[in-house]
Formats: structure tokens, C-alpha cells, sequence
């Protein structure tokens, strides 16, 4: 695959992440496509900080307070010095670099605008039609959003996704679909307990309706996937529709 040289920053936003983000950095910081690696941290207290500074290839950013995904995500984009920027969540389990040449083919190759991952995870709804919305994983070129820092910083906490969709529609980007089959993303559920993860899900719903309504989330949804294009990764449907078999009279 071409990588055109190490064009490519990644940027990594991390909260109280430690015992996850080490099996990221693992595979981010030896893959020859990534020129940088960049984690911002967001105030964490459980020495993400710590986790991190072991990978000394890494640029760190702190933030004094945990001020949610958009604002840390603001941070990093000022600080990435590439034309591409490959976005990861940093609780990613069974990433391989194998996985990140697949997310970045695409554009580094010219097939494609942005690309998007589909984990093994994601909601039944996005596996079956091929498409998450607000994967956290995708690779954008930099001025799509360092012209919109401002705009960045004033989202709701976990409304970065769903902005960078509306830009990506605005300006009519081609989207290759990157399949994960064997990549998932652990849930709040299982790093703060059943009760306090369902209230954090909650919280996040909440933040996407803060940048949009429901109705237009399903347009939102539907004018990507009108976007999409072919190429060698591009995900499958998960579910075939049979047809109806003949009956015997």
C-alpha cells in the first residue's frame, strides 16, 4: 500500500484509560503509516498519564480538567502536524497493525475522502447496513476540521462525531467503510460498572441531541451511507435476506 511518506498524525483522546490504552499505543507507535502519535489526556486521575510517558515516541497534551471528548479532541488537531490525521478511541481491544493499513488504504491511496471503521462491536443497526455513524475511528484530512477548531471547542462533550459528519456531508467527502471483525471497544459498562456505564450511555445520547435531532441523525446516517464507495475493505452487510422458499400446494 502507498503510503506517499509519514503523512499521517494520530490522535488519540484518552480519560482514565490506563488499563486499556497501553495495547493501543502498542500498535499505533510501530506502524510505519503513523509519522505521530498524539494523546491528549483529559484530566484523568488512574495515571493514564503514567501509562503513557512508557511510550517515549508519544506526544503527550494534559489537560488540567476533564473537559469530554470535543474539547480534547480540539487539542490534538492544533497539535498534528500531518495532512491525515487517523482518529482512534484508546479502549480498543484486538487493534493489529493490520487494521490500521486497512483504515488508512483507503485515502492514502485516493479511493476515498475520509474512511471509517465498523468493529465487531458497534450496534447491531450499523453492522447491518454497513455504516457507524459515530465511529470513533477515521481518517480525515486535517484541514477538514482545523478550520473549525472554534467550532470544536464549543460542542457538547461527545458531539465531535456528529459534527464531523456534517462537514463531511457538506462538502460531499467519498467514505470507504473499513471493516474490524475481530476489533470491539470495551463499554462503559464494563470500566465503570452496570448501573453508572448505562448512566454515562445516557449522558452521551444525550450530547449527540444536543448537535442534532433525532430525525435528522437518521438523515444524517443515510446521506453518508449515499456517500460511500467500493473498495477491497469496504464492510458486508452481517445480515442476508433470504428469499421466501417455494411452498407445495
Amino acid at each position: 500500500m502507498p503510503s506517499r511518506g509519514h503523512r499521517v498524525s494520530c490522535i488519540i483522546c484518552a480519560y482514565n484509560e490506563a488499563p486499556r490504552i497501553a495495547a493501543v499505543l502498542a500498535v499505533a507507535t510501530t506502524h510505519p503509516l503513523l509519522g505521530e502519535v498524539i494523546v491528549v489526556d483529559d484530566g484523568s486521575t488512574d495515571g493514564t498519564a503514567d501509562v503513557v510517558r512508557a511510550f517515549a515516541a508519544v506526544k503527550l497534551i494534559q489537560c488540567e480538567k476533564n473537559g469530554g471528548k470535543s474539547a480534547a479532541m480540539a487539542l490534538g488537531i492544533a497539535a498534528a502536524q500531518h495532512e491525515w490525521l487517523m482518529l482512534l478511541d484508546a479502549d480498543l481491544k484486538g487493534l493489529a497493525a493490520e487494521h490500521i493499513s486497512g483504515l488508512a488504504a483507503p485515502v492514502l491511496s485516493g479511493r476515498a475522502d475520509v474512511s471509517l471503521s465498523l468493529r465487531q462491536n458497534s450496534l447491531l443497526i450499523f453492522r447491518i447496513i454497513g455504516l457507524d455513524f459515530v465511529s470513533g475511528e477515521r481518517v480525515v484530512r486535517k484541514d477538514l476540521l482545523s478550520a473549525a477548531l472554534k467550532e470544536i471547542r464549543g460542542l457538547p462533550r461527545f458531539g465531535i462525531e456528529v459534527f464531523m459528519n456534517r462537514r463531511i456531508i457538506a462538502s460531499r467527502l467519498s467514505i470507504a467503510v473499513t471493516h474490524w471483525p475481530h476489533v470491539t471497544q470495551a463499554r462503559k459498562t464494563e470500566k465503570l460498572g452496570y448501573w453508572r456505564g448505562v448512566r454515562a450511555e445516557w449522558r452521551m445520547l444525550a450530547d449527540l441531541l444536543k448537535v442534532t435531532y433525532p430525525l435528522a441523525l437518521i438523515s444524517q446516517t443515510l446521506r453518508l451511507f449515499a456517500l460511500r464507495v467500493d473498495h477491497p475493505g469496504r464492510a458486508r452487510l452481517s445480515v442476508r435476506i433470504r428469499k421466501p422458499r417455494d411452498t407445495v400446494a
